[in-house]
């Protein structure tokens, strides 16, 4: 079988229709077939009709917004995040709000309309607020002078409200008083309203791109297909940053479909995260045929002196920096070196932990899809920036930015690897080599192992222990990457502990692995190194773990409504039978306080069941409880996978477990029970939700294990770790 036409959306019609008998039906609650979709399935497209407030909005006559949304859906709620906003200050019935992808083209031609199109480092509530909801009050107060012009009244004397303005006896909705508020330009820009002002925000509402993705509508990069469309399958060295040095088409070139070969030029010896890499391309009709005739086709590699590193030879070198002062230090507080070496033997607390290298392991693999044409290049892509990628694959043809149209699509996941992703690039230098649109896909051992990791990280701390069983010193020693960027520091130098001497010291691993952002870079890592050895601290003073995190945040707002709040909800004990334990943790990341509280059950032979996970968090604000607890649910899920049963295994200069038979990701029935609570300070600072509850938990499970049956898993993957007690 070599042509393969049926689609993931076809599937299942189709097997029906050929007498399998297979037949799924469902409903899900609160969706109903005759409604209107919030969501197109071909979300680029803006639907025909409405007036155009600006760039962020449209109104029907009918009252109907479309909200414009310039930032990238992976599933977090993006689209509904930002209708929200221009729908809280537009003051707009929910129900006739509907969202459409901005164009990044009329961003780059009309003078960054939208502010900022980039969807990472959970930014876009936390950072974008307030020029969305700035631009959801403008159109109100433009509808409302409108109004107030036909009438002869003040603008002040008008009201909007539900999409109805009105003044005295005077009516009118939104839909009435479009055209007109399209020609209003204001004398100054209204500001966004108080927190205790919100009517929507703060609400449970469902996401709106839930039925696209119920009934398999939604299209993806991966799903994109334009006319005259083929197929691209890619391979770059498996020892990254090694070199194409020959292949031999001339092996595959017969075979059915088969088009012909591409070679992948790098032109830059150090690759940043943008440029593009030394690999082979074959092109085909078909994907299948494309990829396997790549896989027989002959390819010799310059694989360079990357081929002797191995995760035994990284660990070696990093056990080895443990040992050694390092030259970058950071005295925090004081140095604790003459009060640790002062310290009896029995009052210090030392211990070693590491965190291997990771992969991103998406859901959906990288896909992009780049048709071009005299006038203008569209390009359909996994990405977290559509205009980061349209300037990407602009300057990849030598094209304007203006002739170059990328399209949002839904996104399979992204965790930071899709901020830059490689695959739009190729796609352009191909669909340009051979005349025609091309869709190029990546294998999931193409993604794992030309991804940009997540580093890993070695541990080493130590501190004093007082006689009130709190902690007077502490180093903290860590080894890192030597790339690029470099997460590895803060969460461990800003750690929010009151010890009053503390210093850091980081070395760094030669790896010629590219890393890159993996979702919360560092704290996701870091977390799990100081929330343990914050435990160690307070176990070998006596003190309950949750009790010394409080009265070890003592003046510290934030922090301390975690703590409390986690007291008052999560019935945090340690008096649990053997085998069972609870286990916290607190980690700030992306300017969000989050903490976490894990309860295990581990048998005698060492099986491990994570049964809950209690997330409380501080982000400022919180503005759809429900999406929130979505986010919180997710990150869990994820950072688990990782922690349970992650970490590359790197031979020979190449990542050597490529796929999900062998870097295995948490299934729905080995998910646990996740909870929520906030504990927010609603006092003018916005942290974000889309990351942050992922590095508070691994460590809380690990502590959580140690309760359980005391021994203390300071090193992931934790799989690895004999458990069993008795």
């Amino acid at each position: 079988m070599t042509k393969m036409d049926i689609s993931r959306r076809t599937f299942i019609h189709t097997a029906a229709a050929a007498g399998g008998g297979m037949i799924l039906g469902f409903s899900i609650p609160g969706i109903s077939p005759a409604l209107a979709r919030s969501v197109m399935p071909e979300g680029w497209k803006d639907p025909a009709g409405g007036v155009e407030i600006s760039a962020w909005l449209t109104i029907d006559t009918d009252g109907t917004v479309t909200v414009r949304v310039p930032h990238t859906e992976m599933g977090q709620g993006a689209l509904t995040s930002v209708s929200m906003f221009i729908a809280e200050e537009l003051d707009v019935p929910w129900k006739d709000v509907k969202a459409v992808f901005a164009s990044a083209n009329r961003h780059i031609t009309q003078g960054e309309e939208y502010v900022n199109m980039s969807t990472y480092g959970s930014n876009l509530v936390r950072n974008r607020h307030p020029h969305i909801l700035q631009a959801g009050a403008s159109a109100r107060e433009r509808l409302k002078e409108a109004a107030a012009l036909q009438w002869g009244v003040a603008r002040s004397a008008v009201t909007a409200k539900q999409g109805v303005l009105s003044s005295g006896g005077n009516k009118g909705t939104y839909g009435e008083f479009a055209s007109a508020a399209a020609a209003v330009s204001l004398a100054e820009e209204p500001k966004a309203k108080e927190y205790l002002d919100w009517w929507l925000l703060g609400t449970d509402v469902p996401r709106m791109d839930v039925d696209i993705k119920t009934d398999g509508s939604a299209i993806y990069p991966i799903d994109a297909v334009v006319p005259g469309m083929v197929y691209a399958s890619v391979m770059s060295c498996p020892v990254p940053g090694g070199r194409l040095k020959s292949y031999d088409f001339n092996v595959i070139k017969d075979r059915p479909g088969v088009i012909q070969a591409v070679a992948l030029t790098q032109v830059k010896d150090k690759l940043g995260r943008t440029d593009q890499m030394s690999g082979i391309a074959v092109v085909a009709d078909t994907f299948y045929r494309a990829k396997t005739a790549l896989e027989l086709m002959p390819v010799e590699w310059d694989l360079h002196a990357g081929i002797g590193l191995s995760t035994q030879s990284m660990e070696a070198e990093a056990q080895g920096l443990l040992g050694m002062d390092a030259e970058h230090v950071e005295e925090v507080r004081g140095d604790p070196r003459p009060i640790l070496a002062a310290s009896p033997a029995d009052k210090i607390v030392t211990a070693d932990y590491m965190r291997p290298t990771e992969s991103h392991v998406c859901m959906e693999p990288a896909a992009a899809l780049v048709s071009i044409t005299k006038d203008r290049v569209d390009v359909w892509s996994k990405t977290q920036s559509v205009q980061g990628t349209l300037m990407l694959v602009a300057d990849q043809l030598g094209r304007p930015p203006s002739e170059v149209y990328c399209h949002g699509t839904s996104q399979g996941g992204g965790f930071g690897f899709g901020s830059a992703h490689p695959a739009p690039r190729q796609a352009a230098e191909i669909a340009q080599a051979v005349g025609r649109p091309v869709k190029v896909i990546w294998t999931r051992e193409e993604d794992i192992a030309q991804a940009r990791t997540r580093p890993p990280v070695w541990g080493r701390f130590t501190a004093a222990i007082g006689s009130d069983g709190l902690p007077t010193a502490m180093h903290a020693r860590t080894v890192g990457s030597s790339q690029k960027p470099d997460f590895a520091d803060r969460v461990i130098v800003d750690q929010h502990y009151s010890v009053p001497n503390y210093r850091f010291e980081r070395h760094a691993v030669k790896s010629h692995i590219p890393i890159g952002y993996n979702r919360a870079p560092g704290a996701n890592s870091n977390g799990f190194l100081i929330e343990q050895f914050a435990d160690e601290m307070a176990l070998a003073g006596g003190w309950d773990p949750l009790e010394w995190r409080i009265k070890m945040t003592e003046g510290n707002e934030r922090w301390q409504r975690v703590l409390a709040k986690m007291k008052e909800v999560c019935g945090y004990t340690t008096d649990l039978p053997k085998g069972v334990g609870m286990g916290v943790a607190v980690v700030e990341a992306h300017n969000a306080t989050v903490g976490a509280c894990a309860t295990v059950e581990v048998t005698k032979r060492g099986a491990l069941y994570i049964e809950k996970v209690h997330i409380i968090s501080n982000t400022g604000y919180v503005i759809n409880p429900r999406n929130a607890h979505e986010q919180n649910f997710s990150s869990v899920v994820w950072e688990l996978s990782h922690a349970l049963t992650g970490g590359l295994d790197i031979q020979g200069g190449r990542i050597t477990n490529g796929n999900l038979d062998k870097y295995a990701l948490m299934r729905m029935p080995e998910a646990p029970v996740v909870e929520s609570s906030w504990a927010m300070s609603h006092d003018g600072w916005w942290g974000g939700f889309g990351e942050t509850s992922a590095p508070p938990t691994p460590p809380a499970v690990a502590n959580a294990i140690f309760a359980a049956t005391g021994k203390r898993v300071r090193s992931t993957p934790i799989i690895k770790h004999d458990l069993s007690w008795s």
